[in-house]
């Protein structure tokens, strides 16, 4: 099998062992140096860290905001979802103002900061009044995350289905699909399969961007950490508890995303495939 890079030699392999131990050596040092100045400053006092044994910080301060960033994650990873399919299969129509359009307003999105968005939305909507005032936070940082990631869904979509072989068109043409169809029923579902795991990245981004709602006032995991940590004089224990709690959560997504992956792998793998029937020609025998 041909690669795109020489494989390296003995003397490329020694020094690119000596090279990780050296990384690995600044690494430790830098954070026994970050410890070392944070004990110094009683930042490692065990009492500031004893409060999050307790069932107060956690009943009312940080898991009210997981429900929350929960709750606009996954409102947002569904209309993103929603979003990326109707615009990516958009962005492949044989129309071309349809791929006109579609290409614009997903390029659009794509370039406008998301915290931008969440703003212009939140500022927005209460000018207009068509909103409980309560509900605008979620709906402008739902809104914010749905047009920027589900634009990015959407050119995953499209170079999904770009990636694929041309034979996967031409075998769905030649068994009297049409083009439309193929693209529904034949491509996209191989695409998203085969892109799962930058959607499973694009999900970790949309968890991680709630974050961005506490500029908005959106009472997320991020804000709640922050408000009791400023109340009982801890805020970089909170803030540190907030980010192990992000970690875990897209740690647990990536490793299901990860087995979903491996179990659709498996099933595509054990089936046999399907042909198109062949033509038998008999012959007749002298």
């Amino acid at each position: 099998m041909s690669t795109l890079f020489d494989v390296p030699g003995p003397v490329a392999r020694r020094r690119m062992v000596w090279v990780n131990i050296a990384a690995t050596v600044v690494v430790i040092g830098i954070a026994v140096w970050v410890l070392t100045r944070v004990g110094a400053k009683g930042q490692l006092d065990p009492d500031l860290w004893t409060p999050f044994l307790t069932a107060s910080p956690w009943v009312d301060y940080l898991l009210p905001g997981l429900l929350d960033t929960l709750r606009a994650a996954g409102i947002s990873i569904v209309t993103s979802a929603a979003f990326g399919l109707v615009f990516g299969l958009g962005r492949l129509s044989g129309s071309r103002v349809v791929r006109t359009v579609s290409g614009t307003i997903v390029e659009f999105f794509r370039a406008v900061p998301v915290l931008l968005m969440m703003i212009f939305f939140y500022l927005g909507l209460g000018q207009l009044r068509i909103l409980d005032p309560s509900d605008v936070p979620l709906v402008a940082v739902v809104l914010g995350l749905t047009f920027y990631n589900g634009s990015v869904f959407a050119e995953l979509v499209r170079s999904g289905v770009h990636s694929l072989p041309r034979g996967q068109r031409e075998a769905a043409l030649a068994i009297g699909l049409r083009d439309g169809q193929s693209l529904r029923l034949v491509e996209v579902p191989q695409a998203l399969i085969a892109m799962l795991p930058a959607i499973t990245s694009q999900l970790v981004v949309i968890l991680k961007d709630t974050a961005l709602g506490v500029i908005i006032t959106y009472p997320d995991l991020l804000d709640s950490a922050r408000r009791f940590g400023s109340g009982n004089g801890n805020i970089l224990q909170s803030l540190i508890v907030a980010a192990l709690i992000f970690i875990v959560i897209n740690y647990g997504i990536t490793k299901i995303a990860d087995r979903l992956a491996g179990r659709v792998g498996r099933r595509t793998a054990g089936k046999p495939r399907v042909e198109a029937p062949s033509l038998l020609v008999a012959t007749a025998k002298d």
